[in-house]
Order: C-alpha cells, then structure tokens, then sequence
C-alpha cells in the first residue's frame, strides 16, 4: 500500500477532529479511497471520513484495515505544513509517514489490533429539513448559547432557521432565508452543545456547513470539499423543558 497526498492539510485537520471523539480507528483503503467510520465511547454521534481515490496523487493499494490510535496519528500530522506532501505506506504491522516540503521527515507507528464490528454510516436516515449555512455564523450562534445552557435547539419556523436555548436564562440567533439555503418544514430538535462545538471546529477548515435533521430526530453536520467529506451524526436530547 502506498498512499501519497500533495496537500494534507484537511486531511490531517480532519484526523485531529476526529480524535476527540474517538481514541483508535480502523483506516479501510480500498479500490475506492480511504474511509473512516467510528462512533464515540458514549455511543451518542459518529463519524465518517471519505478521502477518494482521485484526491491522492500516488493510490496504490489492496484492501486494507489499518489499526490505528489517533493519538499518535494526530501528533505526527500536526507536523505537517501547509505546502507538504503526505505518504503513507504499510510496512507489515507498521504504518510508514513521510512529510515532504524543504526537507523529508519519516515516522513509524504501529499498527494495533482492533477488535470492534466494522461499521456503516447510516444512509437510510430521513430528514425533513436540510440547512446550507457559512461555518463561522453557525459556530457564533451555538457559542451564545453556551453562555448559558449545555444544549441548544435547532429550529425551522416558518421558513427561517433558529438556534436558541430557553432554560432560566435564554439565548436566540434567527437566520432569514436571505443568510442561509433553507429547504425545510417546521421542526425543532434539541442537541448536546458540547458533541455540536467539537464538530464546529471543522468549519475552520470548511466555509459551509450542510446540517440535516428533523424533529426530535438525530442530526447529520456534513463539511464536503473536493479533497475530502467529513460527517457527524449526534443523537437528540428528548427533554420535556425548551
């Protein structure tokens, strides 16, 4: 297997992200790419990750599972430039990292044994409100509430999209039609803030956020680019208040 990316800037971002809901991975490569698919400990969101096989420079692979701790993973790729070339290669039960820029660094992981099922990203999900809305005024909205609750409500009302909390203390942000691409019916669902702020730090790296949900339903945070697709779906919070 020899993988090799000129640009692994979202790639690696995308691997710091995911390490803070999950602390090991299996990398499937196949004829298709490069994929990862994980749930947290809590069981309460999951994560995908597509890199295809037209974003890597140098794709040559068989099937592969490759056992990973992100822990380790994440720090190597932090080291990492924005103009570096990234090559990864299995060296039997070591996972071989090259970064290239002005000089050629290597590292050597090992490989472990992970014991969990495979897993599938839910594809059969039906959602009656989809929301395309910029990154930085959606993380905006769900750091004001903060302030002062540990869960927000995302809401379509009347053609408009709403984060808000109301508890003893509230905090509301309203987004018309003309801010965000609403293809809705009237919904609200209740979501953990925290699962919601560790997913918004990916809008750093994406200028779009696509969100799809439903009333008291799970909701999908989809960041797509040309290079690479991250996805996170987070349980509701049913609660009788707000």
């Amino acid at each position: 297997m020899k993988l090799k990316l000129n640009d692994a800037t979202l790639f690696a971002k995308s691997i710091d992200l995911i390490s803070e809901l999950v602390m090991e991975v299996k990398i499937k490569v196949n004829e298709f790419g490069l994929s990862i698919v994980a749930i947290d400990p809590a069981n309460v969101s999951m994560v995908s990750l597509k890199v295809p096989k037209s974003s890597f420079q140098e794709f040559e692979v068989e099937d592969e599972n490759l056992g990973i701790s992100l822990e380790s993973l994440k720090k190597v790729l932090r080291r990492c430039g924005k103009s570096s070339a990234l090559t990864l290669e299995r060296n039997e039960n070591m996972l071989e990292i090259k970064i290239e820029d002005k000089i050629k660094r290597s590292f050597s992981l090992s490989l472990i044994e992970i014991d969990a099922e495979d897993k599938e990203f839910p594809a059969h999900l039906e959602f009656s409100s989809k929301i395309d809305i910029d990154s930085q005024e959606l993380t905006d909205a769900i750091d004001d509430c903060a302030v002062v609750s540990d869960a927000c409500s995302f809401v379509v009302e009347n053609g408009k999209f709403v984060v808000e909390t109301k508890n003893i203390n509230k905090a509301r942000t309203e987004f018309s039609s003309e801010d965000v691409k609403v293809n809705a019916e009237d919904c609200r669902s209740r979501y953990s803030i925290d699962y919601l702020q560790k997913f918004m730090k990916a809008g750093k790296a994406f200028d779009r956020t696509h969100l799809n949900f439903a009333n008291d339903h799970p909701i999908r945070v989809d960041f797509k680019s040309e290079v690479v697709s991250l996805s996170f779906l987070l349980a509701p919070r049913i609660e009788t208040d707000d």
